[in-house]
């Protein structure tokens, strides 16, 4: 089998540059209405979007590729960065990691690319790491580099990267091209256009000996970002881990050609529904604004603790909704004064109910 880099005009990828124009303008009229619906945000609920949204994509893009991490723990150290207070959950070498990359990645994103960056950022990915023998730097091991599934005496071959020796020159070349594509750079290249050629461009030569799909995604992030100008705040990870087998499929089947059309559109509409995630995020931050301040002096400490629980639970919220069970834990009352608190919030218009009896839930009012 014939892989892409092994043709002869590798890197030279080609695409259909009409079939992109319409979701390239959507990309910037929704990046235009996500910017002004941040402008509606306060101070201290665009520190908890921010954290939200960071933490969400460290924990999806780690889930992605099989690992799952403790969202609070990670939170936590992603709070850290940015001077707010923590619960002091412990994170551990894995969680402190992939905290320190995303904020590294928000935080110098307007940067160009470099060897240096990306070794930096494979070194935090690497933290506590003692099965690696590359850290910090390019493969260098002898053995094929593959993507395998399957049993390992009949192994499926999904992909195999360029030999070891190669990783230098195509990583330089790759840096090249891809500051040469960014908005100030010779050729730039529209955002979706980039950041979906940039991801499968690195993949393909996949240079470190492990944690190649979570810095893939970050340089995807990165060559958005600069497109606009300030840091996406993209639920990307979320929308990909959503539709984890697609995206999977969509590397499989573009690994063996130089024509990616078919992957830019797949990326592209990946991105868009990043947005779309995002800006409800951002909506659903605004709504809890206005749901507080309407509900200013009305409410019992028991009751905004259970409110304020509830919001942290995202756009997803709890599970099958609150029950009268969650309330207690979350609060800590008698079951009575549960019931007396959940019903006056349902008449204060705070919570919606369904059900009865055992089956009685409790949902946000957004």
């Amino acid at each position: 089998m014939t892989w892409n880099w092994e043709q002869s005009d590798w890197p030279a990828f080609t695409w259909d540059d009409g079939a992109l124009d319409d979701l390239e303008a959507r990309f910037m009229r929704q990046a235009g209405v996500l910017s002004g619906a941040l402008r509606h945000v306060n101070g201290d609920d665009t520190a908890a979007l921010t954290v939200e949204l960071i933490s969400a994509e460290a924990v999806k893009t780690s889930e992605i590729e099989g690992e799952i991490l403790d969202r609070n723990s990670v939170q936590s150290s992603i709070k850290r960065h940015f001077g707010l207070a923590t619960d002091n959950a412990r994170a551990t070498p894995a969680e402190r990691g992939i905290a320190d990359m995303m904020v590294d990645v928000y935080r110098t994103y307007a940067a160009p690319l470099s060897h240096e960056t990306l070794f930096k950022w494979h070194e935090m990915l690497a933290m506590g790491r003692r099965d690696l023998t590359d850290v910090g730097c390019y493969r260098t091991h002898e053995d094929a580099m593959q993507v395998v599934s399957g049993a390992a005496h009949a192994p499926t071959i999904h992909f195999e990267a360029p030999p070891s020796p190669l990783m230098a020159a195509e990583m330089t070349r790759f840096i090249t091209w891809f500051n040469d594509c960014g908005l100030s750079g010779t050729n730039p290249l529209p955002p979706l256009t980039r950041a979906g050629l940039a991801h499968l461009h690195f993949v393909s030569i996949h240079p470190f000996e492990d944690g190649n799909g979570r810095i893939g995604r970050a340089i995807s992030d990165m060559a958005l970002s600069q497109s606009l100008g300030h840091p996406s705040l993209l639920a990307l990870s979320h929308i990909i881990q959503a539709g984890r087998k697609i995206y999977y499929d969509a590397l499989a089947h573009h690994n063996k050609d130089l024509d990616v059309t078919g992957w830019l559109l797949y990326f592209a509409e990946t991105v868009l529904g990043a947005q779309d995630y995002s800006l409800a995020l951002v909506e659903f931050l605004i709504a809890k604004t206005q749901l507080f301040d309407r509900l200013r002096g009305q409410l019992n400490i028991r009751q905004d603790k259970a409110l304020d629980r509830m919001f942290r639970e995202g756009l997803e919220g709890f599970k099958g909704g609150l029950s009268a069970e969650n309330y207690i834990s979350i609060t800590g009352t008698k079951r009575a004064t549960a019931s007396r608190d959940l019903a006056d919030l349902v008449k204060k218009g705070a919570l919606l109910r369904t059900g009865e009896r055992r089956y009685t839930r409790y949902w946000l009012n957004v």
